[in-house]
């Protein structure tokens, strides 16, 4: 089967793209470091428009030059409503360190995402949907912009309300985006307040929760998404049990594309169609290693990658390590002491390092020997059958 991928020389041709695909729903995979976020960024960017408002006073008279023309001012209006790492910063603790007793959740009021929020009655809309997650409640001050999480707890034999209580990082996930899908069903809806909606762009929302977590966000985002409404809904991963549940929601829809997303170093980025057959996102990332490996540009992050594909391997198969997954290759000790060393520490994917000569034949042999050991058979339609177009 021919694959095409379509190479773009840098997010804002990729983003002129997405926008002109007129699909109802995008999805897109990729490696962490690929750029998932400031696509997202550039997306909303491109989205804006300035229109020029007249200014009034405080009666609401038009304010008239004396030429007889209103003063007016120019208003940028967006037509994305995005989910990713900036809306999670928009909500910040304040744990008061003096008494270590009154901690709230500070909103950022500035953001044009809390317009509204008590005329709309954000808490009713939030709570019946973060209560399908988790066992603790909340309160939002409008006024001063924030919020107080309670919970329900045994005290001396006797069940309390304890507030002001300070939620982990995977509750305090699960709320910030139970707020946000409570703004987007809002958008759905056509609420007049998000009536400029045309987008949702979605970036990774299920970071620090479970598994059992990521199931039910999936499925729960799948069937939000899945209503009629004119909005186009965009979501980006490299969380492979999240795309894979959202692509099979998705996939059952005519109007859809689904993506996998590369970066490409200095030529850009680059985006593969994986809408025709399904998804096996491992065999994919060994197809790429491979690649790698053949062209000698390896970076001390493909064993990232690499030993991700192990654990995937150890824990179908029931091993307890990854060593299970190298058993019985040669110098199999050197190959767990080099997989551990350069998939942690200071080798990041924000900060890549070219690997020595040694050190690359070292991942060469580790993915060979892997390869070799359990007969993977990578689909022709990850290598060389894909054809190649430039925008």
């Amino acid at each position: 089967m021919n694959r095409t991928i379509t190479t773009y020389t840098d997010l804002r041709a990729l983003v002129t793209h997405l926008r002109t695909l007129n699909k109802k729903y995008i999805l897109l995979f990729a490696y962490n470091g690929t750029g998932k976020t400031r696509l997202s960024m550039e997306f909303k960017e491109a989205g804006k428009i300035n229109v020029d408002v007249p200014l009034v006073t405080e009666n609401n008279e038009l304010i008239i030059t004396e030429t007889g023309d209103s003063l007016v001012s120019p208003d940028i209006i967006p037509d994305t409503l995005y989910f990713n790492a900036f809306t999670e910063d928009l909500f910040s603790w304040d744990n008061d360190l003096i008494n270590d007793v009154q901690r709230v959740l500070k909103l950022n009021k500035d953001s044009r995402f809390f317009d509204g929020l008590q005329e709309l009655e954000m808490d009713n809309k939030i709570r019946p949907i973060l209560h399908q997650y988790a066992d603790f409640n909340f309160k939002i001050n409008y006024e001063e912009g924030f919020v107080i999480f309670e919970r329900q707890e045994l005290v001396d034999g006797t069940t309390q309300i304890v507030d002001h209580i300070k939620i982990s990082r995977g509750e305090e996930n699960l709320f910030i985006w139970c707020f946000f899908l409570a703004i987007a069903q809002l958008a759905i809806d056509k609420q007049e307040r998000y009536d400029w909606v045309k987008y949702i762009y979605i970036d990774d929302p299920i970071s620090s929760l479970d598994e059992n977590n990521i199931i039910a966000v999936s499925c729960d985002l799948a069937n939000m998404v899945n209503k009629e409404s004119h909005i186009t809904v965009i979501i980006s991963t490299h969380h492979s049990l999240f795309f894979n549940i959202m692509y099979n929601e998705v996939n059952r829809k005519i109007n859809n594309r689904c993506f996998f997303l590369h970066k490409k170093d200095s030529a850009g980025f680059s985006l593969q169609d994986t809408t025709d057959t399904p998804f096996f996102h491992h065999i994919a990332i060994l197809s790429e290693l491979k690649k790698v490996a053949e062209s000698n540009f390896i970076y001390t992050y493909h064993f990232n990658a690499l030993r991700t594909i192990l654990e995937k391997t150890a824990s179908f198969f029931g091993y307890s390590k990854i060593d299970k997954c190298i058993h019985g290759l040669d110098d199999e000790v050197l190959f767990e002491r080099a997989l551990n060393l350069f998939s942690h520490g200071k080798y990041s994917v924000f900060n890549p390092v070219m690997m020595s000569d040694d050190n690359k034949e070292l991942f060469k042999r580790i993915l060979n020997g892997f390869l070799a050991k359990y007969e993977f058979d990578i689909p022709v339609i990850f290598k060389e059958s894909a054809s190649t177009v430039t925008a």
